[in-house]
């Protein structure tokens, strides 16, 4: 008797899980928070993992299975993902797409754990559509800093609901967050209007910057789609190159989780034409910047990215 691709998949997958389960060190994150008497919480993107810590403070021990400079999109679970998760009390991902090589592996997980989300609950009017995929929006939301403060709440919201003991200490920990993002938002906003409108253009590798552009009233085009799964041709890089020639584009920026290869293409294309665009600098994406940059935190992301273009457009 064959088995079929998909069941053979499932199969798989839960052996692998049991493997790591009866492998379990003892000294892992997930062993060591349970011995204080911790929650364990697991999130996707370090991104996320910044949000869930401010909420729960020190009565949980949050980590982030994708580190600095990784790209959701392309992301696979390692073995000793499946350990971490397994060691999990709840685990929380993105949505919307945004972990597409994880979707199988999130779903089986989601049978035996509690698993969330972040996007979930959301205003479907707040998301942005996308011609790329027809029944999804785009899973960028924390470039909007008001809409991804309205996500900090749900998340406390439930983490209230599943740990209600500590619900007060949850709560009072989501409202000082808050009044923290409010800040940066009204910051960011006056640092992008300090762009002359003719250069507010955010020209990127991928389409992840359509929440920032809407939010802080900037015109953003990306080579790649929405995923950096999609792929880009000739014909891409040269309309992005007639764009950027005939509207004097100053510079244009490259990612810390994509290659630089492609908006290399692009600045070479405009030379050719006579028009010099400069490399911009960096922009953290979809994934915050090493343990000890600047980027470290959420808020230091928003901080260095707005930084960055300000300093490149102006």
């Amino acid at each position: 008797m064959k088995l079929a691709p998909k069941r053979f998949g499932w199969i798989f997958l839960l052996l692998l899980f049991l493997l790591v389960q009866a492998c379990a060190p003892e000294d892992s994150p997930g062993a060591r928070a349970h011995r204080q008497g911790k929650l364990f919480i697991v999130t996707t993107t370090g991104i996320l993992r910044d949000a869930v810590a401010n909420v729960v403070g020190d009565r949980a021990e949050v980590v982030a299975l994708m580190g600095p400079g990784v790209d959701p999109h392309l992301y696979k679970a390692a073995l000793g993902d499946l350990q971490t998760l397994r060691e999990a009390d709840i685990i929380i991902y993105n949505g919307l797409h945004l972990e597409g090589k994880m979707g199988e592996v999130l779903e089986k997980v989601a049978r035996q754990k509690v698993v969330w989300a972040a996007a979930e609950g959301l205003p479907e009017s707040q998301l942005r559509k996308t011609p790329e995929f027809q029944d999804s929006h785009d899973p960028h939301i924390w470039f909007d800093v008001q809409l991804w403060s309205q996500l900090v709440e749900l998340l406390s919201q439930r983490l209230q609901r599943q740990d209600p003991a500590h619900a007060p200490r949850y709560q009072a920990n989501t409202q000082r967050y808050r009044a923290q993002l409010d800040s940066l938002h009204q910051w960011a906003t006056q640092q992008i209007a300090t762009i002359p409108p003719a250069q507010r253009i955010l020209i990127t590798a991928h389409d992840a910057f359509g929440y920032f552009g809407r939010a802080y009233n900037i015109q953003v085009l990306g080579l790649q789609g929405i995923s950096t799964v999609s792929e880009f041709g000739l014909q891409d890089v040269s309309s992005l190159v007639n764009f950027i020639v005939a509207r004097r584009v100053k510079a244009v920026f490259v990612e810390s989780s994509v290659s630089q290869k492609a908006i290399e293409a692009v600045v070479e294309g405009c030379r050719q034409k006579g028009h010099a665009v400069k490399l911009g600098g960096t922009l953290y994406s979809d994934a915050l910047g090493d343990a000890k940059g600047p980027a470290r935190t959420y808020t230091g992301m928003v901080k260095a990215n707005v930084n960055t273009v300000v300093q490149a457009l102006r």
